[in-house]
């Protein structure tokens, strides 16, 4: 009897289950995600575990992908609004994170430049675009990610691709 006690204590309830789940399936996903939102794979790696230990305890109901994406959205925000404090606070510091020589190395010029674009665009065109093109959300499901009309989101996403274009000299 006492090993049934103790396997059911060490067994985690449904909503850990559901977390620890999501966590297992969607995790690289959202690291991707936070990555293009806040610039650097390290940060990224930051947000999606404070996310995900953020929402230990929460009712099973509530721990669904869409949800979570919100919450990485979120975060990424507050990282980049940190970010821009601690610049203005801190003479002489660049405002953008500097991408390491592996990093440079890794990624094609070409890429480099559409991801250099992608980071000049303000933050709401941008997260628009990651969200339409990196995720495949459709402009619903993006207006409910952002709490904005979907007419909204069309307009910016228009705005951002015009921006994108202009700045890339028609080469996306």
């Amino acid at each position: 009897m006492n090993g049934e006690i103790v396997a059911r204590a060490s067994a985690p309830p449904g909503a850990e289950a559901i977390l620890v789940d999501l966590y297992r399936e969607h995790r690289l996903a959202l690291v991707r995600l936070a990555v293009l939102l806040v610039g650097d794979r390290e940060g990224a790696e930051d947000v999606v575990q404070d996310v995900f230990s953020r929402l230990h305890g929460k009712r099973p109901e509530v721990l669904t992908l869409t949800y979570i994406r919100v919450c990485v959205l979120n975060a990424s925000r507050s990282v980049l609004r940190r970010r821009g404090v601690a610049a203005r606070a801190v003479p002489g510091r660049p405002d953008e994170p500097m991408d390491s020589a592996e990093t440079t190395a890794l990624l094609g010029e070409s890429r480099q430049e559409m991801l250099a674009a992608l980071g000049r665009l303000p933050r709401r065109q941008r997260e628009v675009l990651i969200l339409r093109y990196y995720l495949d959300l459709s402009y619903a499901d993006i207006a409910q990610a952002t709490r904005v009309r979907e007419s909204t989101v069309r307009s910016t996403a228009f705005r951002a691709l015009e921006r994108l274009e202009r700045e890339l000299g028609g080469k996306a």
